[in-house]
């Protein structure tokens, strides 16, 4: 089995981030803009480009690992089937956040998994903006490093009560009736919102300032490094039936909490079906 050393594949990410993605933001051309799903659902040519770049690199440093990118699977929709199987594959999100990258906010991330016999044992989210890393390996704890600042370990924040749980809740793939109904007992809460970036949702929660995370799409660039980073400082995640969340997993929601008693409160009072 090939080994994947993390750090190696941090830099690839910063060195997309440099040659591909930062160049771009803010002076991306009309052109450079498209729509796939719907006028929500983008792609832009830094998109495309920092995963060319990224896939490039994977093949010549890891050789014989699968390699499946958000872009490519767009473009190939039978290269998602195959993370189920496969030895070693590195699963990558070239700009989480397109929504904003394109508008010009600067909150996007990217993000890579290493997933190895069917479970997620690596996660990277880079924020090109503030130039550094939060990254996890299975068992080792999830660290913040990079910007030539000490790496400081995560924790997330203990449980509390319903009343003062602060969050980030994604509703925009539930159906009408569900959105509605969840988005009534999100009242419940003391605070709720939604950075259009998992990126930096999950690395918001695993620093310690959130209490929980809730998702209904469950595409693996977008879930897979952030599960981990979050469990490995702590959190307990699960899908909404308590089943555990696997890299081949795409429907099932994903509900993301300080602990299983926060975790089945939450189920129960909020985001119950």
């Amino acid at each position: 089995m090939t080994t994947i050393d993390i750090n190696a594949l941090a830099l690839v990410l910063a060195q997309a981030a440099e040659a591909e993605i930062r160049p771009r933001f803010r002076a991306l051309a009309k052109g450079d803009i498209r729509t796939k799903a719907d006028a929500n659902d983008l792609v832009t040519e830094a998109d495309e480009a920092a995963e060319r770049f990224i896939s490039r690199e994977v093949k010549a440093q890891f050789p014989g690992v699968l390699f499946v990118g958000e872009e490519s699977v767009a473009a190939d929709p039978a290269l998602l089937p195959k993370l189920k199987d496969a030895d070693v594959a590195i699963v990558v999100d070239p700009i989480d956040g397109t929504f904003n990258f394109a508008a010009g906010v600067p909150l996007f991330g990217v993000m890579a998994a290493i997933v190895s016999g069917g479970e997620t044992v690596g996660g990277i989210i880079y924020d090109p903006m503030g130039d550094d890393f939060v990254m996890a390996e299975k068992g080792g704890g999830a660290w913040q490093t990079g910007d030539h600042r000490p790496a400081v370990r995560l924790k997330t924040r203990g449980g509390a009560p319903l009343e003062a749980m602060t969050g980030m809740a994604s509703t925009s793939f539930l159906d009408r009736a569900r959105r509605a109904r969840i988005l009534s007992n999100l009242a419940k809460v003391a605070f709720v919102s939604n950075y259009r970036c998992a990126a930096h949702e999950y690395r918001t929660l695993a620093g310690g300032h959130l209490h929980y995370l809730m998702y209904n799409k469950l595409m693996p660039w977008d879930h897979l490094a952030g599960t981990l980073i979050a469990e490995e400082a702590g959190a307990y995640a699960a899908r909404f039936d308590g089943s555990a969340y696997k890299p081949h997993h795409v429907e099932g929601g994903l509900l993301v909490a300080p602990d299983k008693e926060s975790w089945e409160m939450l189920r129960r009072e909020v985001f119950v079906d």
